[in-house]
């Protein structure tokens, strides 16, 4: 991928993550076009037909929220054979959709998204579900109380979960109880930063990938909200990529930013700026 067609794909991502009705599944497969330089616009489609011809294979005529989860979790689950292991987290590929789609195996999260997405063009009234350390779907309308609405697991081939059981994956993951906003539903920007940040921790564990890292912090940076830490994450990175003045540059502006609330942190970032110009010489 030259850098021209990286600035086309990532301004078409600036651009539907600011949409008024952000497309999920579109944002998802242009975060694929960074990791695979192969993927295109015919792989784009591509991944959008499956999706389509995943969702005319679920029945007709389907109108209370219980009954959406068993029918995706026949077709999705038991017949596509879509389901998460320990060893998906191993792999890069299983946080980008169109590989999802191929090797049907990915990350909770990416599975929740060929379900939601499944789910959406078949007219149900879908959502996501962040739960700390393990994301799920929820089907309803988020205005129901929460015992009228049903939550799955796509991770295990859709298990229908109760709240019981939302709070032991909630307390696996954390020590803590289960909180109600929990079970809010998550907005497309929110989910593609959660997929974003399981990128980063992929990379970061990898200190080879330092070209991963840089581009899902670049494409976080692009969200409406972000945590302003990731600025000096994106600093760093130059810098440790051998972009030291443009990393230098950067690490001074996120320094005048954290100033009034941590002046000792901002003088310990402009002395790495410093650093960093220092290896100019």
């Amino acid at each position: 991928m030259n850098d021209g067609d990286r600035t086309d794909w990532r301004q078409q991502f600036a651009d539907e993550v600011r949409a008024a009705r952000p497309d999920l599944a579109l944002l998802c497969l242009l975060v694929g076009t960074e990791a695979d330089s192969s993927l295109g616009q015919d792989g784009i489609d591509a991944a959008q037909i499956e999706l389509d011809r995943l969702a005319g294979l679920l029945p007709f005529g389907i109108t209370a929220a219980g009954d959406w989860a068993p029918a995706l979790a026949e077709v999705l689950g038991a017949r596509a054979g879509y389901r998460g292991t320990a060893a998906d987290y191993r792999h890069l590929e299983s946080s980008l959709l169109h590989e999802v789609l191929r090797r049907r195996r990915g990350l909770p999260i990416l599975l929740s998204v060929v379900w939601m997405e499944v789910a959406r063009r078949a007219g149900a009234p879908v959502y996501g579900v962040g739960l700390p350390g393990h994301f799920v779907v929820g089907f309803g309308h988020p205005s129901d109380p929460p015992e009228q609405r049903i939550l799955a697991d796509p991770a295990d081939g859709g298990r229908r979960l109760t709240q019981q059981d939302a709070g032991l994956l909630v307390t696996g993951a954390t020590g803590a109880p289960l909180d109600p906003s929990m079970l809010a539903p998550a907005d497309p920007p929110a989910i593609v930063l959660r997929i974003l940040n399981n990128i980063r921790a992929w990379a970061a564990a990898r200190p080879e990938r330092t070209d991963v890292q840089l581009w899902a912090v670049e494409l976080s940076l692009l969200l409406p909200a972000h945590p302003a830490r990731l600025r000096y994450e994106h600093a760093r990175l130059l810098v440790e990529r051998g972009d030291f003045l443009r990393g230098a540059t950067e690490l001074e502006e996120y320094a005048e930013v954290v100033a009034a609330v941590e002046p000792a942190a901002a003088e310990t970032v402009r002395e790495r700026a410093r650093s960093a110009r220092a290896r100019l010489n």
